[in-house]
């Protein structure tokens, strides 16, 4: 039993969501694109959305269109159900184990949505920049609240520089797209190739604070040096609410080692963890515990019924679903 919680533990903890440099281009990629980038353009003709942000923000949500939520629901930009929407929906686990998404007859019908999502106020602000500025348009995103993962702008610039996106955003691309798109002219390199000191700033950081899932929540490790409002700068969560996910006081000093969850944790454990309980280990503390599983303290104490006085013991069991 200790030689499986040590796997599932490494596997939890190990697996990185994201890595700018580990991404090559492959040919589900090539298809999707050959496939939906004229879907895109007419996107961004009618509503001015940069075809190459959509492009790659199918890419990345849908999974070139191999995802559960792609093949089943025709749903290539991961849009929840939330409130006006009266059409059919899945159920899927996500940020909870019952999120509703929404489903489309086509795919066609996924793409219009996604242009009628982002008309929404909270991203009008998007629409003030040119249709070319990709790095902006991602950037943007995130700060808008799309999605939660830290690194989702460069992930999208990546995607977009790796498939030389970007010629789709130009209204004069022809049938010729797809070998210039393998094939990108090193002699020409466009200002907004030179990252900006933000962007070079955030590209350090995160290649040395590499962003993990465990029990479907984004982490980092806090190193040397670092300090709150620093990490709260970088990753694009305030220091109020990096202490309220973590559960930690407003006199918290970063150390070295520590986890640091960049939203709510959770109220179980992974489903992998199901009948199999925690072995406590000498020096582990209930809050330890709780972090390393991505589990909220007060759970913790609640799913194994104990008094908040509690202190564990080396080789007790404790339960985590």
């Amino acid at each position: 039993m200790k030689r499986t919680l040590l796997l599932l533990f490494i596997f939890n903890f190990q697996f990185s969501i994201f890595n700018l440099f580990a991404q090559r281009p492959n040919q589900a990629y090539w298809d999707y694109i050959e496939r939906y980038h004229k879907m895109a353009q007419e996107q961004m003709a009618r509503y001015g959305i940069p075809a190459s942000i959509t492009l790659a923000q199918g890419l990345l949500e849908s999974g070139a269109g191999r995802s559960e939520l792609a093949t089943e629901a025709n749903n290539h930009f991961g849009i929840k159900v939330g409130t006006g929407w009266t059409g059919p929906y899945v159920v899927k686990s996500d940020d909870r184990p019952d999120d509703r998404f929404r489903k489309y007859k086509s795919v066609k019908e996924s793409y219009e949505d996604h242009a009628q999502f982002l008309m929404k106020p909270r991203y009008q602000s998007l629409f003030r920049l040119s249709k070319t500025d990709y790095k902006g348009w991602a950037y943007g995103l995130k700060q808008c609240g799309y999605a939660t993962n830290p690194t989702y702008a460069q992930q999208l610039i990546h995607i977009i520089e790796t498939y030389n996106l970007h010629q789709y955003d130009s209204k004069h691309s022809g049938k010729h797209s797809r070998r210039l798109s393998k094939h990108p002219s090193p002699t020409v390199v466009s200002p907004k190739a030179t990252p900006s000191s933000r962007e070079q700033a955030q590209q350090e950081f995160f290649a040395s604070h590499p962003v993990n899932v465990c029990n479907r929540n984004y982490y980092i490790v806090v190193q040397p040096g670092d300090n709150l409002p620093t990490l709260a700068k970088m990753v694009g969560v305030s220091k109020r609410k990096l202490l309220k996910y973590n559960e930690l006081p407003k006199s918290y000093i970063p150390k070295p080692g520590d986890i640091l969850y960049l939203q709510k944790k959770r109220s179980r454990a992974d489903k992998s963890f199901k009948g199999i309980p925690h072995t406590v280990q000498a020096g582990e503390s209930m809050y330890t515990i709780a972090q390393r599983y991505g589990i909220r303290l007060e759970s913790l104490y609640k799913l194994n019924h104990l008094a908040p006085d509690y202190v564990p013991q080396p080789g007790h069991m404790l339960r985590l679903y």
